[in-house]
């Protein structure tokens, strides 16, 4: 008697394909949110909109680049809008009103900011002290040490600071040199880690951190240059904040913590670390802003906007679980 095979067995559904990769899932939501609101609003599927959601995105875009390999390596930043806004604030005020020479005002408020990363990671990994509680109070330290230094918005800024602010066209739709800068950065990123040894032994960390020890990697040098990078990117996003608004803003980034979290989350890397894509986090950003763009050209009130967005967040890292107990 001959037994008779189902033409489904052995084929991955549509579930073990998108819990298999981590990256497939959010471009299939990134896709299915782009039609959506196209079919919703005629003003969304055009140049002008996309650009427009650059512009929006190339700020946590950024900071998303930092989260995403602190994230990798089983910790979590929260202090990242923090250090964006003391960055920016110290840019501007050493340019505007100090009279620095405007590349040396950049240079500083990046270094400024890679040297948090560095305390970030050297509490980290020399006390032992978790990332959250860690991260936690050099946000709060941050936050304080841009109301100490000032309170009122800086303005006057010159053209340095604002450049990748300005745009130019192509076809027709102007592009803001911001955006060039964030896929730039995205790219040598995505290289880093898939191509280079440092890359390879930030996922490994992330995986095992004891493993990666025994197997002669120095967890320790990994874990400090993590953070430090991650720092110097929040100082980038300092710049591009700085560029896009055209001020120093001590109110900024009071939420760009979550944000960045929420990218990474929706582009698929692992909360439990060792797992992710740093194309994954550009995906979870272009998510973002496609939502929060469809949603205002629909009329949506924005703290409905808010709410399905930690709805998105919350289906994120079920797959996320599920993921992991595969």
């Amino acid at each position: 008697m001959s037994s008779v095979q189902s033409p489904t067995v052995g084929r991955p559904g549509l579930a073990k394909m998108l819990l298999a990769s981590p990256i497939l899932g959010p471009v299939a939501a990134l896709l299915m949110a782009t039609i959506f609101f196209s079919v919703m609003s005629p003003r969304f599927l055009t140049g002008t909109t996309f650009s427009l959601i650059l512009q929006q995105v190339m700020v946590v875009g950024v900071l998303a680049i930092g989260q995403t390999l602190v994230i990798i390596t089983t910790g979590i930043d929260l202090s990242c809008g923090m250090l964006m806004a003391f960055s920016g604030v110290l840019m501007a005020s050493f340019a505007a009103q100090k009279g620095m020479n405007p590349f040396l005002s950049i240079l500083l408020g990046i270094a400024i900011a890679a040297l948090f990363g560095l305390l970030n990671g050297g509490l980290v990994t020399g006390v032992g002290l978790p990332a959250f509680i860690v991260t936690l109070g050099t946000m709060n330290i941050a936050y304080a040490l841009t109301r100490i230094y000032t309170t009122s918005t800086i303005t006057g800024l010159p053209d340095e600071l604002t450049f990748f602010g300005q745009t130019f066209t192509v076809a027709g739709t102007d592009i803001a040199t911001g955006t060039v800068l964030m896929i730039v950065l995205y790219l040598i990123t995505w290289f880093v880690m898939k191509y280079t040894a440092p890359g390879r032994s930030v996922y490994a960390v992330g995986d095992n951190i004891e493993a990666a020890r025994l197997a002669g990697i120095n967890t320790r040098r990994v874990l400090l240059g993590v953070y430090t990078v991650a720092g110097v990117a929040y100082g980038i996003a300092a710049l591009l904040q700085v560029a896009r608004t055209g001020v120093g803003d001590p109110q900024a980034g009071q939420t760009s913590n979550l944000d960045s979290i929420t990218a990474v989350v929706l582009g698929g890397t692992s909360l439990f670390g060792g797992r992710g894509s740093i194309i994954g986090t550009l995906v979870g950003v272009l998510i973002v802003g496609v939502f929060r763009t469809g949603l205002q050209l629909m009329g949506v009130d924005s703290t409905y906007q808010v709410l399905i967005t930690g709805a998105l967040v919350i289906a994120a890292v079920s797959v996320d679980q599920l993921t992991h107990r595969k």
